[in-house]
């Protein structure tokens, strides 16, 4: 069997802020090796075998979280749901940092697993059908028209994220920009998932086992609406 070739990705954003703390440098040095997912990397798995997801969470069902910023609904999810493993990708490293001491803390290191790059490589070797839930929450809005290619809710991320998701798992998008919701509405059906709306409610009001993020509690200071979708895989 031919290796596959590693397709060339722009990647946009940010990988590291302003230099992190010394207690955050220390998580980053005796923590994040430990909770890494092995074989995402192309120069650990340039064949791109699919994970094996049982040895590392025994057969729980698994959650994934797209771009967890500092972690505090990652954190949140693993210490209200130990019966369950949770994986967090996100490229920038200080939010890595940030998450990494919140698990400290919770000692909830034993549910979960993280990627710490981008979420495309990710799901090139996450199993068919293999995630209960997906959450993409705050996720960077590219406010400028000629970056909306940009975003996550385009088909190059939307399909092999419903690739990854069982039939019925849930997807839960959470976002203050207008414009994003259109094109969350607009796109993520297109992907394979239904909107499962009945009423402005359902879109208005948080899920009930939310944690308000500080990102979303920025938006909320500047005026910003929240906006609660949740689909299901069909």
């Amino acid at each position: 069997m031919s290796t596959p070739v590693r397709p060339h990705r722009n990647f946009y954003g940010r990988r590291k802020g302003k230099h992190l703390k010394a207690s955050q440098e220390r998580y980053v040095a005796e923590d994040l090796g430990a909770l890494s997912l092995d074989g995402v990397g192309w120069d650990e798995n340039p064949e791109r075998l699919p994970l094996d997801l049982g040895a590392r969470f025994g057969g729980r069902p698994v959650w994934l979280e797209v771009g967890f910023g500092g972690g505090e609904h990652l954190v949140h999810q693993a210490e209200q749901n130990p019966d369950i493993g949770i994986i967090g990708a996100e490229p920038y490293i200080n939010g890595v940092a940030m998450l990494l001491g919140k698990i400290r803390s919770a000692g909830v290191e034993g549910n979960v697993a993280l990627h710490p790059g981008d979420a495309r490589d990710l799901m090139d070797v996450l199993p068919e059908e293999s995630i209960d839930k997906a959450f993409l929450l705050y996720p960077d809005p590219w406010p400028k028209a000629r970056h909306h290619r940009r975003r996550f809710v385009t088909a190059e991320h939307l399909e092999p994220l419903a690739r990854t998701l069982k039939l019925g798992a849930e997807l839960r998008v959470a976002t203050d920009i207008p414009d994003y919701v259109r094109q969350t509405l607009l796109e993520v059906p297109k992907a394979g998932f239904r909107w499962l709306a009945e009423g402005p409610g359902d879109w208005r009001v948080p899920w009930g086992d939310w944690v308000s993020t500080r990102y979303e509690q920025k938006a909320l200071r500047e005026g910003r609406v929240p906006h609660y979708m949740t689909f299901v895989r069909d």
